[in-house]
């Protein structure tokens, strides 16, 4: 009996060695919690939704049911403060935002009514001269835009205002006089004809002549601040009409005035 026993207490023995040591499950558990801790506050700290935050802390509570020590009740412990702060901040940074556009926009509108009061007085003008067929003035996307027909101011393949028309041009610097100074940019413009005479050899040429000739003139007027006028030719590749005809090529021999809106600059100085 008793070598019975001996051997039944050996095997027992034998049984309990042979089971596997569990115990550092313990510690492995412990690091994979302070991964995932890890992780989330990671997430957090990068996180710049509040609500996708509170719905990520719901994920994890749920896969760690009672494990306040991680998330409770779906809040990040208190050292996760980022996670608080950063959408307040987007917040303000948004409200910043919408009341710089609102404000943007309502600059639009005023500089969109200065330009009608500027367009107003210049057809007043054209009106009050009967000069309906030769001036033209229009609203666009980069600002007032006045045409000028060529057979007003110049004669045939010539950049020299005509002495008779120096007074409308003198007339249109009053008009374009504004507090505070819009950029005006005068360009000029021909037909498709070839030039090539001792002044000129191209129409480039030609239009820039007829430009900076007429800016010239513009500005005599000692109210006005040069810096705030440039002057370009376009040549023949910008036609208003076909150059196949004779009214076409007419309409397209022209210098144009564009009076450009205040842009973010000139907004600063009215502030």
């Amino acid at each position: 009996m008793d070598r019975g026993k001996q051997r039944m207490a050996k095997k027992s023995k034998r049984k309990l060695d042979d089971h596997m040591d569990e115990s550092w499950l313990l510690p492995y558990a412990d690091i994979l919690t302070l991964l995932l801790a890890l992780f989330i506050v990671l997430f957090a700290m990068s996180s710049v939704d509040a609500q996708k935050f509170q719905q990520m802390s719901q994920v994890f509570n749920s896969v760690f049911v009672g494990d306040k020590g991680i998330l409770e009740d779906g809040v990040a412990p208190p050292g996760d403060a980022p996670s608080t702060e950063i959408p307040l901040q987007n917040e303000e940074e948004d409200k910043k935002k919408d009341k710089e556009e609102d404000k943007k926009y309502d600059f639009d509108i005023q500089e969109q009514a200065q330009l009608e009061k500027v367009k107003q007085r210049v057809d007043q003008y054209i009106t009050n001269n009967k000069l309906a067929k030769q001036f033209e003035t229009s609203l666009t996307s980069e600002g007032l835009l006045i045409t000028i027909r060529d057979n007003v101011l110049f004669g045939s393949g010539s950049a020299d205002v005509r002495t008779a028309d120096e007074k409308t041009a003198k007339r249109l610097s009053e008009l374009l006089y504004m507090d505070p100074q819009r950029e005006i940019v005068i360009s000029g413009h021909t037909d498709n004809i070839p030039i090539k005479n001792s002044e000129f050899d191209s129409n480039w040429e030609l239009s820039v002549g007829r430009a900076v000739n007429f800016m010239k003139l513009i500005l005599q007027n000692s109210e006005l601040d040069p810096q705030s006028f440039s002057a370009k030719g376009s040549g023949e590749y910008q036609p208003v009409a076909s150059n196949k005809t004779k009214e076409g090529r007419a309409k397209n021999r022209r210098v144009e005035i564009l009076v450009l809106p205040f842009g973010e600059k000139a907004q600063k100085r009215t502030e």
